[in-house]
């Protein structure tokens, strides 16, 4: 069955959007009509991205964003509505590790340090980009989305937002953190026609694994826990995303996407 493209006429804002999950997600709501704007740090990754999207007939620009300044995240949103004249989309997907972003291969079973190895700065700066970045783009796009007659809001948490694991509590506790603002958002905003959802991907190939996934150990524990027996990939993400960007779930709101080869099934 094709039903044609799914978001005709929309306007997205898409965080984390020169690489991985982001950049999948940029070419998939492209594809599908919207005119996005692809926000990163990134700014050559982000500069290919959209030029090809462009080449193959979608719309995109490339702003630089650092997701934990607020007038930089005002100055955005004031931009896309002052040159599209709405904001109908946002896609919350900028986030860390707290791995250092030197390590090329992950050289410990557990992504990250114990609670009691965890310094304030690695805590403080998981919590600014994950939790900040994602409060802070939908406090700021909550009043254009109003304008708009509404929208909706996408907020990439993880399944470590669902359980917990033997490192890296402060990854964990940050998407948690995003899976209970989305759910806060969802209500107080259902007023306004603005929906808010999670997504918890599992174990997916990003620029953000690869060095674990580089590791064979690491690699081998965490597709013996996946029943479906892979990896995912962006798109498996990206589609997740575009299902909750679209009209098809228009009485979705509050709710959570896991999409992880049936890892937390068992």
């Amino acid at each position: 069955m094709n039903i044609g493209k799914r978001l005709t006429d929309k306007v997205a804002i898409v965080t984390g959007g020169a690489s991985g999950i982001g950049a999948e997600t940029v070419r998939t709501f492209a594809a599908h009509g919207a005119i996005v704007v692809a926000a990163d740090v990134q700014n050559e990754l982000g500069a290919q991205l959209v030029n090809e999207v462009n080449e193959a007939g979608g719309k995109a620009i490339y702003r630089n964003l650092d997701v934990t300044d607020e007038a930089a995240w005002k100055e955005l949103v004031d931009e896309t509505v002052s040159i599209y004249e709405k904001l109908n989309i946002l896609g919350n997907i900028a986030g860390v590790s707290g791995r250092d972003p030197n390590m090329k291969i992950q050289t410990t079973v557990t992504p990250g340090p114990t609670i009691e190895s965890t310094s304030c700065d690695v805590w403080n700066r998981i919590m600014d980009v994950n939790v900040k970045g994602v409060y802070l783009g939908t406090k700021l796009c909550i009043p254009a989305m109003r304008a708009a007659g509404g929208g909706s809001i996408i907020n990439i948490s993880s399944i470590c937002g669902l359980v917990g694991s033997f490192g890296n509590a402060a990854y964990h506790a940050s998407k948690g953190a995003v899976r209970i603002f989305s759910k806060a958002t969802a209500i107080q905003h259902a007023g306004d026609k603005i929906r808010a959802n999670s997504i918890h991907p599992g174990f997916v190939d990003t620029p953000m694994t690869k060095p674990g996934h580089s590791n064979n150990e690491v690699a081998k524990i965490r597709m013996d826990a996946t029943p479906l027996g892979r990896f995912g990939v962006p798109a498996d993400i990206a589609m997740g995303c575009l299902y909750l960007a679209s009209d098809e779930s228009s009485y979705v709101t509050g709710s959570e996407l896991v999409i992880d080869g049936g890892v937390t099934a068992h």
